[in-house]
């Protein structure tokens, strides 16, 4: 089964090479379906396990700020249960880990973020990709995509940095910019999408 993690910086299109990645190998794209996992396990709203999320908007940032809730999200289909007592940041992180191993070890996919390069450091075949690249390039791609103001980019893309940061180093004590935890690191803001996506899922398959 192939195992793909994706740590991406904002404005790297990995929500779109993720995809793109899992659809050519055969393999689920797990991004959403994760805090959907986590909110369902732990018996909480999917919006408190979002605001535990590293992909979510603000990721970290905000957790450590004051525990600040995000707008209600509705992904579909998850079922919110009394929640007895508060849950600790660590609970959701642990909790994040045990989802991530067991999509790993009973079906393979592409899983975005998260610190899956950690989480799944020793799995066998796994293929730990980093995409980056330079802030302005980052912030330019982002306007294009999204037809935002670029001083307003910018700071989204400087916050979104910050906390997904943040929540590896909070939780693992390692810097995700670290070229040891990958096997592939890739500028997506120079190299095309479609090629990006080609060179990980050869690595991929010569992995697996």
């Amino acid at each position: 089964m192939r195992v793909v993690t994706i740590s991406a910086t904002y404005g790297t299109a990995g929500s779109v090479i993720g995809p793109a990645v899992a659809e050519r190998l055969g393999v689920p794209f797990v991004d959403r379906a994760i805090p959907a996992t986590v909110a369902q396990d732990l018996g909480v709203s999917l919006e408190e396990a979002l605001a535990h999320d590293d992909r979510a908007e603000s990721g970290l940032t905000r957790l450590l700020m004051g525990m600040m809730r995000l707008p209600t999200v509705s992904l579909g289909g998850v079922e919110v249960y009394p929640q007895p007592f508060p849950r600790t940041p660590e609970e959701f992180a642990v909790q994040t880990e045990q989802v991530i191993k067991e999509v790993a070890r009973l079906h393979g996919g592409v899983i975005l973020g998260r610190a899956g390069a950690v989480v799944l450091a020793d799995h066998p075949g796994a293929l730990h990709v980093r995409l980056d690249g330079p802030l302005r390039r980052r912030v330019l791609q982002t306007v294009a995509f999204s037809g935002v103001d670029e001083r307003e980019v910018r700071r989204i893309v400087w916050d979104n940095d910050r906390a997904r940061t943040a929540y590896v180093r909070h939780f693992y004590r390692t810097d995700p910019a670290d070229p040891d935890l990958y096997h592939l690191i890739l500028d997506s803001t120079v190299i095309p999408v479609p090629a990006c996506v080609e060179v990980i899922v050869t690595a991929a398959d010569a992995l697996g």
